[in-house]
């Protein structure tokens, strides 16, 4: 099966930190990074996928695996 996940925040370090801690956990990045302006702050978005063997379940923890 094939895991997606959407990350969104602002685009600052920790947004980078949650990106890296997801790549380090065998995510792969999905297309480009998005932004867009919320009026106060840039709000980045990156979309991540990852492989894993058996069936897609709705109590698979997305964070978590």
């Amino acid at each position: 099966m094939k895991l997606y996940r959407l990350l969104t925040g602002p685009d600052d370090a920790t947004f980078c930190r949650r990106v890296t801690e997801a790549l380090n956990q065998g995510w792969k990045l999905h297309g480009s990074p998005s932004v867009t302006f919320n009026g106060q702050t840039v709000i980045a978005a990156q979309a991540i996928v990852k492989a894993k063997p058996g069936k897609f379940s709705d109590k698979i923890d997305l964070k978590t695996a």
